[in-house]
């Protein structure tokens, strides 16, 4: 995600419900269908054709009961981006792995969760620019997972400021593949040399 989208760091002390609410068994069973049927609906008709109608009626619920939860297709979009941010697994910080290689499977993870599907990249790109409120919230809090994860791959006592060109790497990188000017799976060793080159560490695709 590029600056462009604004992925900022931000304190994350909301709790775990992205919808700011807490949320009841019933609820947030409402709400998991509500964002199964997102994925399932824009795989039909991408991001132009998503409606909370269609994805309410897919979901089996009236269109009320979405919107009491959701404010817009962008709103459920990010929400969808968000949960599957959160299931990746905890970073993988062993001393016994190089800088490069746990750089590189840090962003191979959030990378393969995010390529599965084209049309849903592409609609949960768009719905990260809304400048609904709700969006912004669950955007900033995609952006400071990112920076934690990229942070904790560096190791401790990284310097902030190569977490945040590494951050901008990496969004520049899925802007690069989106737009088909490098492959999604050239991305972890890009991030990966990106952050050997900033703490001084030979490239991994460099020569001797």
């Amino acid at each position: 995600m590029s600056e462009t989208l604004a992925l900022r760091p931000t304190d994350d002390s909301h709790g775990v419900e992205a919808t700011r609410r807490r949320l009841t068994p019933r609820q947030a069973e409402v709400v998991k269908q509500l964002v199964l049927a997102t994925e399932a609906e824009v795989e039909e008709v991408g991001y132009t054709g998503l409606t909370v109608r269609n994805v309410a009626r897919r979901a089996g619920v009236a269109p009320a009961t979405a919107y009491n939860y959701f404010s817009s297709k962008d709103h459920l979009l990010a929400e969808v981006l968000w949960r599957r941010m959160q299931g990746l697994t905890p970073v993988d910080t062993s001393e016994e792995l190089s800088l490069a290689e746990r750089m590189s499977e840090t962003v191979r993870a959030m990378v393969l969760f995010t390529t599965e599907s084209a049309a849903l990249v592409d609609a949960c790109t768009v719905a990260l620019l809304s400048t609904n409120p709700d969006v912004k919230h669950l955007r900033d809090r995609i952006g400071a997972q990112i920076h934690r994860r990229l942070a904790a791959a560096l190791g401790p006592g990284s310097d902030p400021m190569v977490v945040r060109v590494l951050e901008t790497s990496f969004s520049g990188a899925l802007l690069a593949a989106g737009m088909g000017h490098m492959s999604s799976m050239d991305i972890p060793d890009f991030v990966a040399d990106a952050a050997q080159m900033m703490v001084g560490q030979p490239a991994v695709g460099a020569g001797t």
